[in-house]
């Protein structure tokens, strides 16, 4: 008999996630040079870590034979400063998805419910089944974004977790503070808001959520280091919540979850404000130059407040497919429901315009 059939059956029945394609292994199916590639997939820094966080990344090398602090003391320290909270209402973790992770390991099993909006990001559906939840997803509304009421709505006694993703991964849009603000007034005790802030940087608008943990509700609120600051290849994504969250999320975690390399460069990287508001000004441009070009294709898009963009174009598999072909790597978002999609990150001015290059081959003016 397969061992198989001994396995957890809520992870053998997994459907794993699935990363955007690396350029080393495209380049060694094609047969191109690394170099020759754009990867466009996963929502990336194409500027890099900032140069303050490279130096202090590169010394601390030196101390690697060390295990790192165990408690990311400095880290959540400065952390707790710039969000006016105190150091037991501060966790991190191996990029924010292990978060998600976590919170799942302190609030789900057989028979709670996680909601969340239709297009969410992916991993809220894999840990709702990882520990047995039941996973609810509720549709957006006709613009893209959240439909809250419509979340609040699927509340249930037994719902745990409700993740807001904001702005919104995979579709870009975002929800208001006076949205947000009547959600809150009305979410039950009972319910953890887990508010998904990776792309919150690149937002013209921001929205306050950390005043709810001061407040004292049952709030977390999640960011990463991966995507504004340029730090995904290292790993770090923190938290922002109540003492009791955090303290359930640090007795789940692994020991030393966040190494050396990450606390030292992601405390860096928080003080290069220059290299932040440099990140989001090459996002500003390579989305209006991504919005010129496609209305004049006449292609569907959906706006967005992230560093990447939804594109209609048709049959998402085979303009994915086509565009790998000619080096350029997007997402298809067929995994999400959207098979006429895919998801382009914005890059800087070359690999933007490449992307357009071959996009207007395959996708003629309408």
């Amino acid at each position: 008999m397969s061992i198989l059939a001994y396995a957890n059956q809520n992870v053998w029945e997994l459907v794993a996630y699935k990363p955007g394609k690396p350029i080393e292994e495209t380049a060694r199916e094609l047969g191109m040079a690394p170099e020759d590639i754009v990867k466009l997939a996963s929502n990336e820094n194409s500027l890099g870590p900032s140069p303050r966080a490279q130096e202090a990344m590169q010394k601390a090398v030196a101390g690697v034979h060390i295990y790192p602090d165990g408690a990311s003391f400095s880290l959540r320290s400065r952390l707790a400063a710039d969000y006016g909270v105190s150091f037991e209402q501060t966790a991190v973790g191996n990029g924010s998805s292990e978060l998600i992770e976590l919170l799942g390991h302190a609030f789900l099993k057989p028979g709670t419910e996680v909601v969340a909006a239709e297009y969410s990001f992916a991993m809220y559906s894999i840990v709702a089944k990882l520990f047995g939840a039941e996973y609810v997803a509720v549709p957006n509304k006709p613009d893209w974004t959240h439909d809250l009421q419509g979340m609040l709505h699927a509340i249930t006694p037994q719902t745990r977790l409700v993740f807001i993703t904001n702005p919104t991964n995979p579709v870009g849009t975002m929800v208001g503070q006076e949205e947000v603000d009547a959600f809150m007034a009305a979410v039950p005790e009972h319910v953890t808001v887990v508010f998904d802030e990776a792309y919150m940087e690149f937002a013209a608008e921001q929205v306050d959520t950390a005043k709810y943990v001061r407040a004292g509700r049952n709030v977390a609120v999640l960011r990463t280091f991966s995507k504004a600051y340029g730090l995904a290849g290292v790993r770090v994504g923190y938290a922002i919540t109540s003492a009791e969250i955090a303290g359930l999320i640090n007795k789940a975690r692994s020991p030393f979850n966040v190494n050396l390399i990450a606390q030292v460069g992601a405390l860096a990287a928080l003080d290069d404000t220059e290299h932040l508001r440099r990140s989001v000004e090459m996002v500003n441009a390579g989305r209006s130059r991504y919005y010129a070009a496609f209305d004049a294709l006449g292609v569907e898009y959906v706006p967005c407040h992230t560093n990447f963009i939804l594109v209609r174009v048709g049959n998402g598999a085979r303009v994915y497919a086509d565009a790998l072909a000619r080096g350029v790597i997007t997402r298809p978002m067929g995994g999400y429901g959207l098979p006429e999609y895919i998801r382009i990150t914005i890059g800087n001015e070359s690999e933007n315009e490449k992307c357009l290059a071959v996009l207007r081959e395959l996708l003629p003016p309408c």
